[in-house]
């Protein structure tokens, strides 16, 4: 790699980390907030909308630049969502009722939040459908 091409890459790995800080101290926040098993469910729902829209509007309108999206989807995003608290908090349900409504709560919401991202994508587009 040549030297031109290092000085980029450290400021785009430099920008992840800022927002990587900011996405784990907001979800520090939100935990401070809510009750901890609704704090992850909100901050992941949020997290699977803004990337459902970040993902889409790339392919419908690029307004938001190429390393603008790696920052927040791989830096702030993925500091803000937890699958790893998520799993912890499914298996530590106490029983099959909590682990069943976690699971499909988080992910019914999930999925819910990413076609609310598209819909949200499309709009700017120009698309009313």
């Amino acid at each position: 790699m040549s030297d031109t091409a290092i000085v980029p890459r450290l400021e785009t790995l430099a920008l992840i980390g800022i927002g990587g800080f900011a996405g784990a101290n907001l979800r520090f926040f939100t935990l401070g907030l809510l009750p901890d098993e609704l704090a992850l469910l909100v901050v992941n729902v949020l997290g699977s909308a803004v990337l459902g829209f970040l993902v889409y509007e790339a392919q419908y309108t690029g307004l938001v630049d190429r390393k603008s999206r790696v920052v927040f989807t791989t830096g702030f995003l993925s500091s803000l969502t937890t699958y790893s608290g998520f799993a912890l908090q499914s298996a530590t349900a106490g029983g099959i009722a909590g682990f069943g409504a976690i699971v499909l709560g988080t992910y019914a919401l999930g999925f819910g939040g990413v076609l609310v991202g598209r819909t949200v994508a499309r709009r700017l587009r120009g698309d009313r459908t």
